[in-house]
């Protein structure tokens, strides 16, 4: 079988369906919980919560970084 790679600059398929996971999961709460989890010094929250904040202000995201808010956001809702 034929080893399959993304090309330079080609999307994770995923990707596009785990941004509407975000933007259909994501309340306040989750978002406070983020804020709150990062300013403790969570590493990972820190760089969802920054992903995040980049989303809202239509700045470009690279796919990794949406497809880990969209796991983060997955594992906070079902622990």
């Amino acid at each position: 079988m034929k080893e399959m790679t993304l090309e330079i600059g080609e999307p994770h398929p995923m990707a596009h369906n785990a941004l509407l996971y975000i933007k259909v999961n994501m309340s306040l709460l989750d978002v406070e919980a983020l804020a709150s989890t990062a300013l403790a010094g969570n590493r990972t929250a820190e760089i969802c919560l920054s992903t995040y904040n980049r989303l809202l202000a239509n700045k470009s995201v690279s796919d990794r970084y949406v497809l880990g808010l969209a796991w983060f956001l997955k594992e906070l809702k079902n622990p």
